[in-house]
């Protein structure tokens, strides 16, 4: 195991708008493990020889606009991406790894099962998980026909839901929400998945407001409800630019304009936000109202 590469595919913005997520997702998976790793950061590519290609204007390569995030699809494509072969992990950027990392690259899996994530039947979460590549080929389409239909990610969301045996669960907290009333302690992956309280945002607005530029997510930003996550958070932010990272590591030519779905109506989770949940009968008169406005809306695992 120790001479094996474990390999992370991270989904992530392609106009440099998580650089702060990044860096500190690196430290942290390298904090915690002595096991070689390779991190592929996906993000949106004008080159045509990249499995993240999009031409927006041409409709060729991925098409996003139903996308939540800027790489909501890309997760289909990994296995494809690893030639069909061993295992492969996806991370969406918004992780903190608190444990060793191999934990999960080793985790069992049956034989049924391409793929091993949170939860299991409808309520599966692939935003951290690990792929079986070969065993993924016989149930994914090709490349091509991912990047072209803009209803991919739906459907293949929709296939996980109808075929739970192609889901092997793990331990919740390899994929923890919010922190979901657990002590860091026990905590093995946490991810800020509420796209409104992510505690990056108090270093990546600032940042991006000084060059000009705006955030991806267009919806209402809020302080977390876990102060012992925040400061978490800007632990790993120190420690990693203690350790040498730097956010400009990072950097990519900025890809330019995508198009993907708004969040002006998000409403986050039921960890960061209970007291919306609670209200069950307005958050349904709301998500009516706007999926009369706005076709795009989306689900929190989009």
């Amino acid at each position: 195991m120790n001479s094996e590469v474990i390999k992370v595919f991270v989904g992530c913005d392609p106009n440099n708008c998580d650089l702060e997520q990044m860096m500190v997702l690196d430290y942290s998976i390298r904090k915690h493990t002595q096991h070689p790793v390779e991190i592929v950061w996906m993000q949106l590519s004008h080159d045509p020889d990249s499995p993240w290609y999009s031409n927006q204007e041409t409709q060729e390569g991925w098409h996003t606009e139903k996308w939540a995030t800027p790489f909501s699809g890309f997760r289909w494509a990994i296995p494809e991406s690893s030639n069909f072969e061993g295992r492969s992990i996806y991370m969406d950027a918004d992780v903190i790894v608190l444990c060793d990392i191999a934990e999960l690259w080793s985790h069992p899996m049956n034989n049924e099962a391409i793929v091993i994530a949170k939860g299991g039947k409808s309520t599966a979460r692939l935003c951290t998980c690990v792929w079986d590549c070969e065993k993924a080929k016989q149930h994914l389409p090709a490349l091509k026909e991912l990047q072209a239909d803009p209803e991919g990610h739906k459907k293949l969301m929709q296939l996980i839901k109808e075929k739970p045996e192609l889901v092997q669960p793990y331990q919740d907290s390899y994929n923890n929400i919010d922190g979901e009333g657990l002590p860091i302690e026990q905590i093995k992956i946490l991810h800020y998945s509420d796209m409104g309280t992510q505690f990056s945002h108090k270093y990546a607005l600032p940042r991006l407001e000084a060059s000009g530029q705006k955030h991806w997510f267009d919806g209402k930003i809020m302080p977390h409800p876990r102060q012992d996550l925040t400061e978490l958070f800007d632990q790993y932010y120190q420690e990693a630019l203690d350790h040498g990272f730097k956010l400009e590591n990072y950097l990519v030519e900025p890809y330019g304009t995508f198009q993907k779905a708004t969040q002006v109506n998000y409403h986050g989770n039921k960890v960061t936000r209970p007291e919306d949940e609670k209200n069950w009968f307005n958050r349904s008169i709301k998500y009516l109202k706007s999926a009369f406005r706005d076709k795009k809306r989306f689900s929190l695992d989009d």
